[in-house]
């Protein structure tokens, strides 16, 4: 009762301290509050409060699913273990510092991925009355960890929107996302599930509708099903979703009985794509703060992108989010922000960290939890104590101080949107060595240039593309390769190059000390420096591995005094590219 009572003065506290901004909420196509027109610029905590497979990276050994992998660990670990790294998981996944370094990198919201079972019971696990009515076990220590995330981003002046991510039952046959169980009942196949559903809606539209700094209501994150005529398994050509926009309007008709301040934010079929039927139902009149949310992968960025998108908010004069987005290179991610940003169109990224390139934290997995994985995937299961360390080895990596902050996802999605320019990754000074993946933040063409940069298989009906053949240590169109811990160039094309702000101490003749290694025949490379090719091609030996890293010295180069852009072009591919070093050539006598 005593932290109960904590939590509620933090509640009231953050409504009574309120800034001048007022709600969250829509005017005509625009979302607005107090001080005028506001672009959401959003990021989802993803795996924190919901578990997908991919994230958790168990969907190989079958276990794609938040409550499958509780089970296995169940199975495993036991519940008292299994229990307490899953606290520790919550505890370590998302925190203060979190939300803090989201505020300065940034992001002015934050789109928390719900899991209903933090919140309530599962209608299985549900006692009816003695009139077979199912009742309704809330569970606090949700509520509480929500009022403590409000908490954070009223101190951050950040909005916070509450996405119902995983719904009672699961909303679609995509069950990584939701959790959905096939052997259960899903979100539309039972009125109890949606009674729950609205249940739990009234009872946090109740709980903070004094809250100045809840964004919304995001009621149903992306539904994929397939209603009656559909042959798409996810309803990506269902004609007829009213069974979607029968329960988004049950859902807002019970959020108005407790609360008109916050905005409510409607979904589409098919993952939030097909809005079929929505021009002939009533839910496109039914409330006057309300706004259309859509989802964003891997496809173009061009001018006619958001045509679709645009003509819906014209014509229904309702404003456009797009909830979610993401999991893509750096240049798609600038391309994609700048067009949303002038079509004056909110946004919010997927997700803050995983262990993989294409985030603003990354996540290091280490060998326990990946033994782990192959040992789920072979069926042949590590002991209980092996288990329980690699998990909780897990979390402990999750913690922010653990992670590593991917300054380039950054750039590209701030600076990198509004401007050509670049910067330096690393502070460079001639007589040290520097990584050739280190090269120059910035957009593909200017600080940088790869055949491919961007994965857009949605559009051209091509393979995913790896914008990065090795996946690792940078998030742009160059293909960096891992050896022993150290990041290198390989997957060379010809005419591809990086850019690097060095410091030159003394104007004078260097020379370039460059390892590469080349199994066949090495590569060729040419230097630029300031806009102006200044040296032959420099022919790179072949060390008969890919990984048998060998120097070379090239013919002195005139360099100027101070701070000198060099590009380093690819004349030939061939070579693996390890480190290069500038020092003063030696005069002959």
């Amino acid at each position: 009762m005593k932290c109960q009572k904590i939590v509620f003065f933090i509640v009231l506290n953050i409504s009574a301290f309120s800034f001048s901004q007022g709600f969250l909420r829509t005017q005509g196509t625009e979302i607005v509050n107090d001080n005028g027109p506001v672009i959401l610029r959003s990021i989802g905590t993803g795996n924190w409060m919901i578990m997908e497979g991919y994230m958790m990276q168990s969907t190989s050994a079958g276990i794609d699913t938040h409550t499958k992998y509780r089970l296995k660990l169940n199975e495993t670990i036991g519940k008292e273990r299994t229990d307490e790294f899953f606290d520790t998981w919550t505890a370590n996944h998302f925190t203060k510092t979190d939300l803090d370094s989201m505020k300065v990198w940034g992001f002015n919201s934050l789109r928390v991925a719900l899991h209903y079972k933090t919140l309530t019971l599962p209608i299985e696990a549900e006692k009816r009355n003695s009139e077979g009515v199912l009742q309704n076990t809330w569970l606090e220590v949700g509520f509480e960890k929500i009022d403590e995330l409000l908490s954070w981003c009223a101190e951050n002046e950040m909005y916070l929107i509450l996405d119902m991510h995983g719904a009672p039952g699961g909303q679609g046959k995509n069950a990584s996302i939701s959790d959905y169980d096939p052997s259960l009942p899903s979100l539309w196949e039972s009125e109890e599930n949606k009674e729950k559903l609205i249940a739990l809606w009234i009872k946090l539209a109740e709980r903070y509708k004094e809250s100045p700094w809840i964004g919304g209501f995001d009621m149903i994150n992306e539904p994929n099903w397939a209603f009656e005529g559909s042959k798409h398994p996810n309803g990506c050509d269902c004609q007829n979703n009213d069974d979607i926009w029968d329960l988004h309007e049950r859902i807002i008709k019970a959020i108005r009985t407790v609360n008109s301040n916050h905005m409510v934010y409607i979904s589409g079929n098919c993952w939030g794509g097909n809005y079929n039927s929505f021009d002939k139902h009533s839910l496109k009149n039914a409330d006057a703060n309300m706004a259309i949310t859509f989802h964003k992968y891997w496809n173009s960025n061009n001018d006619n992108a958001l045509d679709k998108w645009i003509a819906m908010r014209n014509t229904y004069q309702l404003p456009l989010w797009m909830s979610e987005g993401g999991e893509n290179s750096n240049t798609w991610f600038s391309d994609c922000i700048a067009l949303y940003e002038k079509h004056h169109i909110g946004w919010s990224w997927w997700p803050v960290k995983k262990s993989k390139i294409n985030n603003v934290l990354k996540v290091t997995t280490d060998k326990n939890y990946i033994d782990l994985m192959d040992s789920w995937k072979a069926n042949t299961p590590l002991s209980a104590d092996q288990t329980y360390e690699a998990v909780m080895g897990y979390a402990d990596n999750h913690r922010i101080e653990n992670c590593t902050v991917a300054k380039d996802v950054i750039y590209a999605m701030t600076k990198q949107v509004k401007s050509n320019d670049t910067e330096p990754f690393k502070n460079h000074t001639a007589g040290q060595a520097i990584l050739f993946a280190d090269y120059d933040m910035g957009r593909d063409g200017y600080a940088y240039y790869d055949v491919v940069s961007a994965d857009y298989h949605v559009d051209d009906g091509t393979d995913r593309a790896n914008w990065n053949s090795g996946f690792y240590y940078r998030n742009d169109g160059v293909d960096i390769g891992n050896f022993e811990g150290t990041p290198y160039v390989g997957w060379t094309e010809k005419g591809e190059w990086m850019q690097y702000t060095i410091n030159i101490p003394d104007e004078g003749h260097y020379n370039f000390v460059i390892n590469s290694a080349a199994e066949e025949k090495g590569g060729a490379l040419k230097i630029e420096v300031a806009g102006k090719g200044i040296h032959e091609e420099i022919e790179l030996p072949t060390t008969n591995t890919l990984e048998n890293w060998e120097a070379l010295t090239s013919a002195p180069v005139s360099l100027p005094k101070g701070t000198v852009k060099i590009k380093i072009y690819i004349e030939k591919a061939g070579s693996n590219l390890l480190d290069f070093n500038l020092v003063p050539a030696i005069e002959k006598q």
